[in-house]
């Protein structure tokens, strides 16, 4: 009993790391994943297992890959990086590196892999362009928290983690430069994102193109 109390609270720490995280099998397949990490992709930590990571994060250097393969079949323990990039769920470029570290102490069987993501860059949407589309978590949770919704509930709505919602309002804020949550919907109006005069809240359709952007796993 004492030893699935403390699994539990193993995991729930595990959820709340700010830093996108995953552990993987040898081969790099998702055995499990946090809420950071799986905002990335805009879905939730379940819906990552079993995906092969570098399919989510593309490597810039296939040579890093290679070393680290090596490296774990002559049983060395180090960390190793991996420059990669993906697509944001609001469509733009990003840049980074994932820290791997093999973590198991089975002597005669590959270590499983304790994986994090270092986010260095982002792309920044061209002025012009206006707002870049939501992907469509990040509608639900901006027209929920419009109409008042705590973050509690903003997830139970979305089957998120208040972590993952926390996650993505704070990207919003980033993205459109809002103090708080107040100013984040004061400026999610005044963008034209949320339709005005309109209840309960809601995001303007955009027509072909809104909701997860090109580069969203296709199997989430």
């Amino acid at each position: 009993m004492d030893a699935v109390v403390w699994r539990n609270r193993a995991l729930v720490l595990f959820d709340r790391i700010p830093m996108p995280v995953a552990v993987c099998d040898p081969y790099g397949v998702v055995r499990l994943a946090n809420a950071a990490l799986a905002a990335e992709w805009g879905t939730t930590p379940g819906r990552l297992k079993g995906r092969e990571l570098l399919h989510l994060f593309a490597p810039s250097d296939g040579t890093q890959v290679d070393r680290i393969v090596e490296a774990l079949k002559l049983r060395r323990r180090s960390r190793y990086a991996v420059a990669v990039t993906w697509r944001g769920t609001d469509g733009t470029g990003r840049s980074g590196e994932l820290m791997v570290d093999p973590v198991s102490e089975t002597p005669n069987a590959l270590p499983d892999l304790l994986v994090m993501l270092r986010v260095t860059g982002e792309a920044a949407p061209h002025p012009a362009a206006g707002p870049a589309p939501l992907h469509p978590n990040e509608e639900r949770i901006l027209a929920l928290l419009a109409a008042g919704a705590t973050t509690a509930r903003a997830a139970r709505e979305t089957g998120l983690t208040t972590d993952g919602v926390t996650y993505h309002l704070r990207r919003l804020s980033q993205r459109w430069g809002a103090a708080n949550r107040t100013e984040l919907v004061a400026r999610a109006y005044a963008l034209g994102v949320l339709e005005p005069g309109v209840w309960p809240p809601r995001v303007r359709s955009s027509g072909p193109g809104t909701g997860a952007p090109d580069g969203t796993p296709p199997a989430l």
